[in-house]
């Protein structure tokens, strides 16, 4: 991976691990997920009328927040389709400890959520249409899902972060390295409010070894498996933390390399947060979804 130039972008790359809190027009419906015992915080963003509606598992930024995902939630719920999001194991209301395993774990137990009865007629919730998708550390976690998932056959990713160059970039850049022992220095309770599962910290996992990271986490060597799916690329031509040349250009040329049909990519004048175009980014997840009939029964859940 190419190195930042300045720190004030490696500054700006920290940001990729935090989420933003959102207004709303509307009130969502607060939910608990049982993940075998860990209970998990989240929101349910029910669309109004008969349904039963197309449902999107919409996956939080890192922390995150206890609202929604860049207000994506919301707009989508108004379109027609339901979405849920949740807090990740460890952080906010949630209990358990954070680490890269336990949030592919929450998202199976979010998976789980949506296919009990009780919520499928709760929520009005089309089981034939469930989509997977997030922003920042989300998106990134939403692909290495649907690495070793192969039910997951759709998927989207909103300047979703890539692990292992993360971490790569981490052990060869000693100032990025100290402001990121320090902003995770800030987060770990009780000084702050996140609780981490021991070897779960970059300072941590370097010291274990980056090699030893489970390569799932790996995004881009994942390709050729990924290549295999549907997935849509959302990017900002701004975006100083997950930029388009260091992280959504590689993935796509990767994925193409690996013969890839069914790969769309859409960039928007905006930075990370896409303060300007939300509405925008929405739309072209909701078209995504309703323009692409075959993927029925694609999420199928075991």
């Amino acid at each position: 991976m190419r190195s930042f130039s300045g720190l004030f972008k490696v500054v700006l790359f920290l940001l990729t691990f935090l989420g933003v809190g959102q207004s709303q027009a509307s009130t969502p419906v607060d939910i608990t997920i049982n993940r075998s015992g860990v209970l998990l915080r989240g929101k349910f963003y029910i669309s109004k009328g008969i349904g039963p509606f197309p449902t999107v598992l919409l996956l939080n930024g890192f922390p995150g927040n206890e609202i929604d995902v860049l207000g994506i939630g919301n707009l989508l719920s108004e379109s027609g389709i339901n979405a849920l999001t949740f807090n990740y194991s460890g952080t906010f209301q949630s209990q358990g400890l954070v680490s890269f395993e336990n949030q592919q774990k929450d998202i199976q137990a979010a998976f789980g959520f949506i296919h009990q009865s009780e919520n499928i007629n709760k929520y009005k919730i089309d089981t034939n249409l469930i989509y997977l998708g997030g922003w920042c550390h989300g998106g990134g976690m939403a692909l290495a899902y649907a690495t070793y998932h192969p039910e997951i056959t759709a998927v989207f990713s909103i300047a979703g972060n890539d692990f292992g160059e993360f971490m790569r970039e981490y052990v060869n850049n000693p100032e990025m390295q100290k402001m990121v022992d320090q902003m995770f220095d800030d987060m770990i309770y009780p000084k702050g409010s996140i609780r981490f599962e021991k070897g779960a910290l970059p300072k941590e996992m370097a010291e274990t070894g980056i090699e030893k990271m489970n390569p799932v986490f790996d995004i881009r060597k994942n390709a050729k498996v990924l290549a295999k799916k549907d997935i849509l690329l959302i990017c900002g031509w701004d975006d100083a933390q997950v930029t388009i040349g260091n992280f959504i250009f590689p993935l796509y040329r990767e994925l193409k390399n690996e013969n890839a049909k069914n790969i769309k990519i859409v960039a928007f004048q905006d930075d990370h947060y896409f303060r300007n175009s939300r509405n925008e980014v929405a739309q072209t997840i909701i078209e995504w979804l309703r323009t692409a009939p075959e993927r029925k029964n694609l999420l199928e859940f075991d």
